[in-house]
């Protein structure tokens, strides 16, 4: 029985990670306010990293023919210079100067931020300024088209996404955010904000990969894990087309309302 409970429990984690990582709500903020509330400990990062490759899979699946476009387009253009794929290549660029800060803060930064900032407070207030943050661009429509990008704007956005790296902050609102900021079209933002997501969780795989096969508790947790994997990967499926429908909408607002009663809930019970 107490087996059950706990794949029970992991499965609960796999979907809460995989329906708030790709809405900008913070799903590191919500896995620290679940599993307080289950009364578990994750030790160590590989949980974590299970989850967080299981969301990458589903995103790139979603996004597998931009992908495969930019990569045929991008290759193309630096062989041939064909003036109609350039709009391409410079999204690539972009992607890369994007990454830029977010690596360079979490490289200097996550360590301390990981024993500091890890709790239920930080996530609270984190929720709040997200919450305003999503307020005051609820309304934004921009122009911007991949082909209408600037080093500058890949920076701006590339900088939201290191902020992210604090528990609360979401990384996709952070970047959606950010982007339409900067005048983004609302479907350009969305592809530019998981585009970024790409490359840097793909970073934290490789750099994680030591966190799992050093788990002492791999052995004992390997069904758990399994399960919340296909939890994950399914709902980031299914809350990343309906984050879509929500952007095509213009409904961003709904998102704020949540990160402000959630943030004043944690404040007063938590």
């Amino acid at each position: 029985m107490d087996e059950l409970i706990l794949w029970l429990k992991y499965v609960f984690l796999g979907i809460v990670q995989g329906f708030t990582e790709p809405i900008p709500i913070s799903s590191s903020g919500h896995l620290i306010i679940v599993q307080r509330l289950l009364g578990m400990e994750q030790k160590g990062l590989s949980f974590e990293m299970f989850a967080n490759t299981a969301s990458f899979l589903a995103i790139v699946f979603i996004y597998r023919k931009l992908i495969s476009r930019l990569f045929m387009n991008g290759l193309s253009y630096m062989q041939t210079r064909k003036p109609e794929h350039r709009s391409d290549f410079m999204f690539i660029v972009y992607i890369v100067v994007g990454t830029i800060p977010a690596v360079i803060i979490g490289l200097l930064f996550e360590d301390w931020i990981a024993e500091v900032l890890t709790n239920v407070r930080t996530v609270a207030i984190s929720l709040l300024v997200t919450g305003v943050a999503l307020w005051l661009i609820r309304n934004l429509r921009g122009v911007k088209r991949e082909g209408d990008l600037s080093v500058k704007d890949a920076l701006l956005v590339g900088l939201a996404q290191a902020v992210a790296i604090i528990p609360g902050i979401s990384r996709s609102g952070a970047t959606v955010i950010a982007s339409l900021a900067v005048g983004m079209k609302q479907e350009t933002a969305l592809r530019f904000s998981f585009m970024l997501y790409i490359p840097i969780s793909l970073g934290g795989l490789v750099l994680g990969f030591s966190d799992i096969s050093s788990d002492p508790a791999m052995s004992s947790l390997i069904m758990p894990y399994v399960l919340a994997f296909i939890a994950t990967m399914v709902m980031t499926y299914i809350s990343m087309k309906w984050l879509m429908d929500i952007m095509e909408k213009g409904n961003l607002k709904y998102f704020a309302y949540y990160c402000f009663v959630a943030g004043v809930l944690l404040l007063i019970f938590l």
